[in-house]
């Protein structure tokens, strides 16, 4: 029987994050609005103050609910060295540090405001109410975090909501300001101002950040994440980002190893067994592959067992060292199609390998074989 390999796709955790993110991004605006209009101005017999005072503390409310799943759910997820620290320490981080930071930022300020209207009683009014002011802060800085880190800037949908977030706010802004202008023009002027410079800046910052060519690598996401920074649930063998290596000559692979590019044939061994947890199966597969260069590929892949003898995966390992040099290669599985991989791996020294495999897997032999395509990474990693 012939083990089939399952697609690897995103977690749960990877999509609760997402949708968390965009869920706190949309109470957070709504939260803003409200709070910028100032909600007293606009009660009616049909609205009392209180009604919309409570609608407003509770949009709060739901905002540090959405905040507190999203960062677990980032935390819990294999995708992204994110530790549940990194929220609250800004800027500690190993995954795209800055534009983690301004969410540890936010989620801070945010926590400041909860907790003072808590105590706010004690802490009397004026003193509640500049802290309150944090919460204007609070949205662009969670804004320039959503498009720092996130996976869909790009996507048509995120766009949108991004623009309707803008669109509602600035509305906000200029319905508070205008009104009642020429009594108070200095101040309402700079609000409106300091509003249009923030616009203009984050309109021409887009097309050269996250909308621009490359911002993975250039917003620190890790070597080893940049072939999968944005997983999709049917990845194709052949990534945005892993090219298909050229044949490379016996001369040029013999020199430098396993730092050019080489095609090499591989065989091995199989052996399945009971996984890290419930329900889990092991697949290990050691090969060795003939060049030059020569040397060992060795995966590990845990995840469900599927009809047929296949495997769902859920997390990988995979090793990759020559026989000439002590360099060791690590990384995992980006892209899956039936026997069919591509991973990514690193060195110690810093050098990353695209490593393109196809299998040919007969578990009731529990052999393997089949052939390696290994290309440098590119510096310049994709979405």
């Amino acid at each position: 029987m012939t083990l089939v390999l399952g697609t690897v796709g995103p977690s749960v955790y990877w999509y609760l994050t997402r949708s968390t993110g965009v869920v706190s991004l949309l109470l957070l605006t709504a939260s803003v609005v409200l709070g910028v209009i100032d909600v007293s101005r606009w009660s009616n017999p049909r609205w009392p103050r209180f009604v919309l005072d409570s609608l407003h503390r509770s949009i709060s409310m739901l905002v540090l609910v959405f905040l507190g799943l999203h960062i677990i759910t980032a935390a819990l997820d294999s995708f992204a060295p994110i530790a549940l620290l990194d929220a609250v320490l800004p800027f500690i981080g190993s995954y795209r540090p800055f534009w983690l930071g301004l969410g540890a930022v936010a989620f801070d300020l945010l926590l400041a405001i909860a907790i003072t209207s808590l105590v706010r009683q004690r802490l009397g009014h004026r003193a509640w109410r500049i802290t309150h002011w944090l919460a204007y802060a609070c949205w662009p800085i969670a804004l320039l975090h959503g498009l720092g880190t996130g996976s869909d800037v790009k996507s048509a949908w995120s766009l949108a909501l991004t623009v309707i977030c803008v669109v509602a706010v600035v509305i906000a802004v200029c319905a508070r300001t205008l009104p009642g202008w020429p009594e108070h023009r200095r101040v309402r002027g700079g609000a409106l101002a300091l509003t249009a410079i923030v616009l203009i800046a984050l309109v021409l910052w887009l097309p050269g950040g996250p909308l621009g060519r490359g911002w993975a690598h250039r917003s620190g996401t890790p070597v080893s994440l940049l072939a999968s920074s944005s997983p999709s649930v049917s990845s194709p063998v052949a990534t945005t980002n892993v090219k298909a290596s050229e044949p490379a000559s016996a001369e040029s692979s013999q020199s430098s190893g396993l730092g050019s590019p080489f095609n090499a044939s591989m065989s091995g061994s199989l052996k399945q067994g009971a996984g890290p947890g419930p329900g889990l199966v092991a697949v290990k597969i050691a090969t060795s592959f003939s060049g030059p260069p020569s040397g060992r590929l060795d995966i590990e892949i845990d995840g469900q067992p599927v009809g047929g003898g296949g495997v769902s995966l859920r997390s990988s390992h995979v090793t990759l060292h020559s026989t000439s040099t002590p360099a060791i290669y690590r990384g995992r599985i980006v892209a899956l199609n039936g026997s069919r991989l591509v991973a990514s791996v690193r060195s110690s020294e810093g050098h990353s390998l695209s490593l393109q495999v196809n299998l040919a897997v007969n578990t009731g032999a529990g052999t393997v074989s089949g052939t390696l395509a290994a290309s440098p990474t590119t510096s310049e990693g994709g979405e």
